[in-house]
């Protein structure tokens, strides 16, 4: 029987948290999160800055064309040659229903352990499970989409390690200081500092990836990519919508999540390979989606 190209149609309930005794699915936060999307494309494709669907988000698309089911969130990531521009345009462009946190607008994001920047939606909120970073920005907490900067990456690994090690050993006191609400500004632009220049040093590598200010990245298995892998960014299918991601995408998902993350065809139909008991959400502990208090 010849396999179908069609992707994997599982829609199972996914509940998130329950608020006046009605049930908050994840579908119903990816459906939101999807709005934000859509925003960051119009502003990206109006001022041509390359973006990508990145790590689940691009699994989605291979497995899915659209939201793995269980997933909480949306990642992107936007090249260092277009980040300023992405900012200017974010501030140009950006719907009213919508607003931005990064280092750039607000010294008290966090800038390391995390993305570079929150897009995030106005009349919602959303409580992250995070034990030690918690959001300071006084614009709020809404439901948001990670923008992550994609920067050179020295071939050398051991190079490389010597780098993020670098903020690494930073990174106890930034986050003791964060915690006794002392905003650690001038380390801050230090890790900035260190991660653009790093960057720069290395722009003829053939390796890209995630932001040395992520610092346990080197850990992880499938951080860092080859260019040609990456880029060009291409549009793919997601939830009736062409979003970019990757150039060769199969490939970086199975660097991402090991060699049996893809969809498999049992003879009649493809199937989810990730066990039952691993399919939930992971990133959000409270939600709301009809007001900016979770009390509403």
């Amino acid at each position: 029987m010849k396999k179908s190209k069609d992707c994997i149609q599982e829609r199972e309930e996914y509940v998130i948290c329950e608020k006046n005794g009605k049930k908050i699915t994840v579908r119903e936060l990816q459906l939101e999160v999807l709005t934000i999307m859509d925003e960051i494309h119009r502003v990206c494709e109006k001022n041509n800055i390359k973006y990508a669907l990145i790590a689940g988000s691009a699994l989605g698309i291979v497995n899915y064309k659209g939201f793995i089911p269980w997933d909480d969130d949306i990642d992107i990531c936007i090249l260092r040659e277009d980040w300023d521009k992405f900012i200017d345009a974010l501030n140009k462009d950006l719907s009213d229903d919508f607003y931005f946190q990064c280092f750039e607008n607000d010294k008290k994001f966090n800038a390391i352990m995390g993305p570079t920047m929150k897009i995030r939606k106005k009349n919602t909120y959303i409580e992250e499970v995070n034990f030690l970073l918690k959001n300071r920005c006084k614009s709020g907490d809404g439901i948001f989409i990670d923008a992550l900067i994609y920067d050179n990456i020295c071939e050398n690994k051991y190079i490389d390690e010597a780098n993020r090690m670098v903020v690494r050993l930073l990174m106890p006191l930034m986050v003791f200081l964060d915690n006794i609400h002392i905003n650690p500004v001038l380390l801050k632009r230090f890790v900035r500092w260190h991660a653009k220049r790093y960057s720069k040093k290395h722009k003829n590598s053939s390796r890209i990836g995630n932001i040395i200010t992520e610092p346990w990245v080197p850990f992880l298995k499938g951080r860092h990519f080859d260019k040609k892998d990456v880029l060009p960014f291409r549009l793919y299918d997601f939830e009736g919508r062409k979003f970019y991601s990757y150039n060769n995408i199969e490939k970086i998902s199975k660097e991402n999540y090991g060699p049996n993350c893809l969809k498999k065809w049992d003879g009649e139909k493809w199937i989810e390979t990730l066990p039952k008991e691993k399919r939930k959400a992971k990133h959000t502990k409270d939600l709301n989606l009809n007001g900016s208090n979770p009390l509403e």
